[in-house]
């Protein structure tokens, strides 16, 4: 493979993304395509990377295009327009004139910066540098949600590469066509009645029950009593759902770019918590409701038209009896003929939910 063991890889003419491990595997099969060029997998040690240099300037693109058509294992292909040395001031020239020929004042843009290596300066001290010297000459307005086109920097060791990308071309977990739900689910309060059976089987379900509604964050979770339970066993099922919730929220607070919410865990007799909640809506989860592609309108429209905490109830083994019935304002059958288990029911009705929010939001 020509070129791997040296340490400078010429111009950088197109940046390759692989999963951790797949590096060498993508760069044979970049080479298995047979246009002239080097291919450098892991550069200075790099993981996740694949170099490719030496590609004539008439057939950059047509690689590129190649390679995120034929080479499942990459997960992105950048082709840079220019290839500087790695000095910040270089790199805002480059990038002010590779902009020039994308951008104008009507056209929004970010930067988009990635550093491997040590240098004299941070990816943020590039971005700003490269975004307010664009800015002064093109006056292009910034807009870091939802550009219209992304001015790329891939800094690898001594060089660097620049390109520009369209925004729509950026996979994103959140853009400007989705909901975020968050919002919504903060105003649910899960309200379960509490699986007992098999000591080694209450908790494993209650841990399951916890890391869902943890999952969704909702807004809270009540633990419903229907009169005079074992204490050991309501004991187990508190266990279990507490240590769920805080399984799942140690994973979302290191991994999540916002602060999560730990869901609050109440317990109250199922037939007060009625009483109490009077005026709030309620929706009952039992096959003897609606079927949930008939009630998912009107269950998205309790939820998004309703500023007041919103109830959704789930039973266990018994369900929730039937003189709660009459004060529900919906009883929804999630999944007709099909009896989900304690553990499933309050996240399927959820991720329906999801879809009821999501379906009413994008058409209205």
């Amino acid at each position: 493979m020509g070129g791997v063991e040296t340490e400078r890889y010429g111009a950088l003419d197109l940046i390759v993304k692989t999963p951790l491990g797949l590096e060498r595997i993508a760069a044979s099969r970049i080479e298995e395509l047979g246009v002239e060029c080097h291919v450098h997998p892991k550069p200075h040690g790099f993981l996740g990377l694949v170099i490719v240099s030496g590609v004539p300037e008439d057939r950059k693109w047509e690689l590129a295009e190649r390679i995120k058509n034929e080479v499942p294992e990459v997960e992105r292909v950048l082709v840079s327009e220019e290839s500087v040395k790695a000095d910040l001031d270089a790199i805002v020239e480059s990038a002010v004139r590779v902009s020039s020929r994308f951008l104008d004042k009507d056209t929004s843009f970010a930067v988009r910066t990635v550093r491997r290596g040590k240098h004299p300066y941070t990816s943020i001290d590039v971005n700003c540098r490269v975004g307010s010297a664009i800015v002064e000459a093109l006056e292009s307005p910034v807009d870091l949600e939802s550009p219209d086109k992304i001015v790329w920097i891939e800094i690898v060791g001594e060089s660097a590469a620049v390109g520009v990308i369209d925004g729509k071309d950026v996979w994103r977990k959140m853009g400007p066509e989705k909901v975020d739900l968050r919002r919504f689910f903060s105003k649910v309060s899960v309200v379960q009645t509490p699986y007992f059976g098999p000591k080694n089987a209450i908790k494993t379900v209650s841990s399951r029950v916890g890391r869902a509604v943890q999952m969704f964050e909702v807004g809270e979770f009540v633990i419903a009593t229907v009169g005079a339970v074992d204490a050991k066993q309501l004991e187990l099922f508190i266990q279990g759902v507490l240590e769920g919730i805080e399984s799942r929220y140690s994973v979302q607070k290191r991994i999540y770019a916002y602060k999560p919410r730990r869901v609050k865990v109440l317990v109250q007799d199922l037939y007060q918590l009625v009483r109490d909640r009077r005026g709030e809506p309620k929706v009952v989860f039992e096959p003897e409701g609606e079927p949930f592609p008939k009630a998912a309108g009107k269950l998205a429209d309790i939820l998004t038209s309703s500023e007041a905490r919103v109830n959704l109830l789930f039973g266990s083994r018994e369900g929730i009896p039937k003189g709660v019935f009459r004060f529900a304002d919906l009883i929804v059958d999630l999944c007709p003929g099909i009896t989900l288990s304690t553990e499933y029911a309050a996240s399927s009705a959820l991720i329906g939910l999801a879809f009821a929010v999501e379906e009413k939001a994008t058409h209205t």
